[in-house]
């Protein structure tokens, strides 16, 4: 098997016509990549087939639970508020960025050649920085929301009634997507002539920059200032948001009304610590395909989606009720 790979990975590297296509001709007789190969995760067969059972899985668990928050979001009428509007929109990011990476994930684990093609790494990346950028953009517009509620409760119907929220939520989606297109367009005008190995387990922008040709400096700097933009635009004023929140809360003399507070909020800190601290860790050191990226790409590609449905129907009381309250009218739905 390791002289097959060996063998492999020759010829991918000399661009032979008798093997897998993964290079063209272009102008001046230059060569392009037009397939990208996945490290993954392991080449041994016995652990490939556990890592594919775990992770399908998770995956099925993450589709249903992040489904099921959205499904009685919808249907319950005691959950029609804005924090649920945002929790519902959340829901469905996490469901959506699961089934960019893990489907291609799973294929690759029952294949020797973990091959992608260029349009679809190129895809691949689009998906993956739409989704965590408007997830980022949205835990911020959270963030406002628990501020309203907590800090101006009288007028929070007024200030947070559905225009504002469907415009919050707009607004987050755009931001995403344009945050996305620039950053996948300027990566597409790079030069890809080999070598063709990405050392991650997906299409993620850090290691497909590397196996640029040209001069990627316009890709850098357009991912920094993306950084930087949407790193301060959603993470200070998440920071401000708590920040007068946990001086309001200090504030009160009643320790039942502290205690609502932070336990009002205290899922939403937990799924922000987990999101920051994740990308962070992926974006903001340098790429080199070590084990410890390929944990933290893992972490918040794979487990992050699973753990925020836990995190909010666990320990929401609100959220706990509604299920029970769906659960309880199946069996007359059925009958």
């Amino acid at each position: 098997t390791l002289l097959l790979m060996n063998h492999f990975s020759i010829l991918i590297s000399s661009c032979s016509s008798e093997a897998i296509v993964v290079c063209s001709m272009g102008v001046g007789n230059e060569t392009s990549v037009t397939v990208f190969v996945l490290q993954g995760l392991s080449n041994k067969s016995q652990i490939q087939l556990l890592l594919f059972v775990a992770f399908l899985v998770i995956y099925l668990l993450t589709l249903t639970g992040n489904l099921l928050i959205m499904l009685i979001i919808c249907t319950d009428s005691h959950l029609q508020t804005p924090m649920y509007f945002f929790l519902g929109h959340l829901s469905f990011l996490d469901a959506f960025y699961s089934s960019v990476i893990v489907p291609k994930l799973l294929e690759n684990l029952l294949s020797k050649v973990k091959a992608i093609s260029f349009h679809g790494c190129f895809t691949q990346i689009f998906l993956v920085i739409f989704s965590g950028a408007t997830e980022a953009c949205l835990l911020s517009v959270m963030a406002y929301d628990r501020f309203r509620a907590v800090c101006h409760p009288l007028l929070y119907m007024v200030a947070m009634n559905r225009r504002v929220c469907t415009g919050l939520v707009g607004a987050s989606w755009a931001l995403g997507i344009s945050a996305s297109l620039m950053n996948t367009l300027l990566l597409a005008q790079q030069h890809f002539c080999g070598p063709n190995l990405v050392h991650s387990f997906a299409c993620e922008l850090p290691p497909v920059l590397l196996l640029a040709c040209s001069n990627p400096y316009s890709s850098i700097v357009s991912t920094l200032a993306t950084m930087v933009v949407l790193g301060f635009g959603t993470f200070v004023p998440l920071l401000g948001s708590y920040s007068r929140i946990i001086m309001t809360a200090l504030g009160i003399n009643s320790a039942t009304g502290r205690s609502k507070i932070f336990s009002t909020c205290s899922s939403h800190v937990l799924v922000v610590t987990i999101f920051y601290g994740s990308g962070f860790l992926r974006y903001m050191t340098p790429a080199s395909g070590s084990a410890l990226e390929q944990v933290v790409s893992l972490q918040y590609s794979v487990v992050t989606p699973l753990l925020n449905p836990f995190i909010y129907s666990l320990r929401n009381k609100e959220v706990k009720a509604a299920l029970r309250r769906v659960l309880a009218r199946e069996p007359r739905m059925i009958l």
